[in-house]
């Protein structure tokens, strides 16, 4: 798997300080994209056991409440069983911090995935120019949420983040 950047110390994608992770290749081609330059899967650079290490080192912080992964996108099918392991060893070796994650898919869709054991808050959805929301937190257009996966799981009904 690619990715585009490792970020150490973002607020802007998910609550508190994060590390993100921004993943290479996505399929969905929306419309004015924030990151088109991470759609093919082959840019950016390869994730390796070095770049992972540096990913956990800043991870490990405590002042940082977890990670988020963008891209491109996580839930890319090219992309999934990387994050997937990536999620389950940062529970296991970070269980206090959060994973966020960025996905044009709906929740619907990805609901059955692996990885949704892991991850704490989704942010859904593919973005639509004509409902672009600059007022909005954390998504882009109002076709997009932000779930609350473990109390969506729990109560059958998507529950939104707070």
């Amino acid at each position: 798997m690619n990715y585009h950047k490792i970020e150490t110390d973002s607020m802007l994608n998910g609550d508190g300080l994060r590390v993100v992770l921004w993943v290479a290749g996505c399929t969905h081609n929306c419309p004015e994209c924030h990151n088109p330059q991470t759609h093919d899967p082959m840019s950016g650079y390869e994730l390796t056991e070095d770049s992972l290490n540096v990913l956990y080192d800043y991870l490990a912080q405590p002042h940082i409440e977890g990670i988020t992964f963008s891209g491109g996108d996580p839930l890319c099918e090219c992309n999934r069983d990387v994050i997937t392991v990536i999620a389950e060893d940062i529970k296991k070796h970070y269980p206090d911090k959060t994973i966020w994650c960025y996905t044009g898919f709906t929740y619907e869709a990805v609901r059955g995935l692996d990885i949704m054991q892991y991850i704490d808050v989704l942010c859904d959805g593919p973005f639509i120019k004509a409902k672009k929301d600059e007022k909005l937190h954390w998504v882009g257009s109002s076709n997009q949420r932000v779930i609350d996966v473990a109390k969506t799981r729990a109560t059958g009904e998507i529950v939104l983040y707070e």
